[in-house]
């Protein structure tokens, strides 16, 4: 049975290694942002919250159809964990009695509706709060589902250290979930073969 957690995407990035946002290449007729978007709500997350920042006129309008809640990072500048930062106190406002969080990152073309829900799956069942972490070449990454007793965690980092950091030395069980390609990610011009 698929149980339903709140999500944040991560996409407030400038993309400047790729030289255009990355949130708006298509894969299938479908912007990335979108599909990402897509699948965790098919998944059972919800509600999905939309970290946005660089370019975030034209980065909104690519999820203005979907059921996204859009939550602006002033501060996208100072790196990703002042995005994870804007994401949770969206979340801790909207649903302060969530169990814990789905982090996701806009970028995955392999990412998959089974993965996002095997991820939820095996946080949710797990007796005493865990970490359910993505697994991809011999690594841990997100997508990732953390409990809520490993907010302060989450608060503390700071600049371009995300959620991974947390991974290498959790405060909390962890559980991995095999993400066959979790590790081909969109950063750079020859990335871009990933999606065609």
């Amino acid at each position: 049975m698929t149980h339903s957690l709140p999500a944040i995407v991560l996409a407030a990035g400038a993309s400047r290694r790729l030289g255009e946002p990355k949130q708006l290449l298509t894969l299938e007729g479908e912007t990335l942002l979108a599909r990402t978007i897509r699948m965790a709500l098919t998944a059972g997350a919800n509600p999905v919250y939309v970290v946005i920042g660089a370019h975030s006129g034209q980065v909104s309008k690519a999820f203005e159809n979907t059921e996204g809640i859009a939550v602006r990072n002033h501060r996208w500048m100072e790196g990703i964990a002042s995005s994870i930062h804007a994401g949770l106190l969206a979340l801790n406002e909207d649903q302060p009695d969530s169990p814990g969080v789905l982090i996701l990152a806009c970028d995955q073309p392999r990412l998959s509706v089974a993965h996002l829900r095997n991820l939820i799956d095996a946080f949710s069942e797990q007796a005493d709060p865990s970490i359910a972490a993505s697994e991809y070449s011999g690594a841990l990454g997100v997508p990732a589902a953390f409990p809520r007793r490993v907010f302060p965690y989450l608060f503390a980092l700071q600049g371009d250290k995300g959620a991974r950091t947390l991974l290498l030395r959790p405060p909390c069980p962890l559980i991995q979930v095999a993400f066959d390609g979790g590790e081909i990610d969109i950063d750079r011009p020859e990335d871009r073969m990933h999606l065609g």
